[in-house]
């Protein structure tokens, strides 16, 4: 099966799948909710026959009706035919996610207070995005930028980690990540690059209390050596066990609520 596509089985029946594009699905209870309490104008909403009449989805329904989203039942077939599992019952048909300029998330930055960025240097597992876009929608960051090429888009197992965030952080694509640290910087913002390297400012004396964009590296192999290079200076994290790294995501929060912390 395509990973982007659910084909349509043959033969007739309430319980045929029609071609979906996996970017454009929400999937589970909380994702959904989120979308609509953001406003996203969702096109349709399926749930399950045997969910319909389940109080967790009572206040899905009752907005999609308030708001004339189209909702149809769908038989158990339907839903085993998803190339995803923890759906509860409930997913959603999206518009096309809408990526975010950077030029716009830096002419609208806050006035009091410093701008907080993230930008993740080819982050290719979607569950390690999702969960940094999450973090990052908590702590109250300004946007999450990430490349167009060779890294996780906002497909349907991002906005699921995520777990609704996605519709309320605005995310960056960009050509080139190297090109859009050199944007930052010329706009005043600070850019700290995460690397265990013998050169970076352990985590506990490194200042956050400023504009800032935070780097993560992609899984396995950190930053890469040329955006290493253009971050104004990096960050360790120490680590007092034996294992040599944090999972990327991990990696993010812990400096994202250091920032966080700071800030206060």
């Amino acid at each position: 099966m395509d990973a982007r596509r659910i084909n349509r089985p043959r033969g007739p029946g309430p319980s045929r799948v029609p071609k979906l594009d996996f970017d454009d699905v929400m999937y589970g209870i909380h994702v959904v909710e989120e979308a609509l309490a953001a406003g996203e104008a969702l096109r349709e909403i399926r749930v399950s026959d045997e969910r319909k009449r389940d109080p967790l989805l009572r206040a899905i329904l009752a907005t999609a009706k308030e708001r004339a989203i189209p909702v149809k039942f769908e038989q158990r077939a339907f839903f085993n035919n998803l190339p995803f599992k923890t759906h509860q019952g409930v997913i959603a048909i999206a518009p096309p996610f809408e990526y975010a300029d950077l030029s716009d998330v830096l002419h609208h930055r806050r006035r009091t207070g410093h701008i907080l960025l993230v930008l993740l240097d080819h982050l290719t597992d979607p569950h390690n995005v999702g969960a940094i876009v999450r973090t990052a929608e908590c702590v109250g960051a300004d946007a999450v930028v990430l490349p167009d090429r060779r890294s996780a888009g906002v497909n349907a197992t991002v906005r699921k980690a995520a777990a609704g965030a996605a519709e309320h952080l605005p995310i960056v694509k960009v050509a080139n990540i190297n090109e859009a640290i050199r944007t930052l910087k010329k706009a005043g913002v600070w850019v700290a690059g995460a690397d265990a390297g013998p050169e970076a400012v352990p985590l506990g004396t490194a200042d956050f209390n400023r504009d800032l964009a935070i780097v993560i590296g992609a899984e396995g192999e950190g930053l890469a050596q040329l955006v290493r290079r253009e971050c104004d200076y990096l960050v360790s994290i120490p680590l007092r066990g034996k294992t040599e790294s944090l999972n990327a995501s991990v990696a993010a929060g812990v400096l994202l609520y250091e920032a966080l912390r700071q800030r206060a």
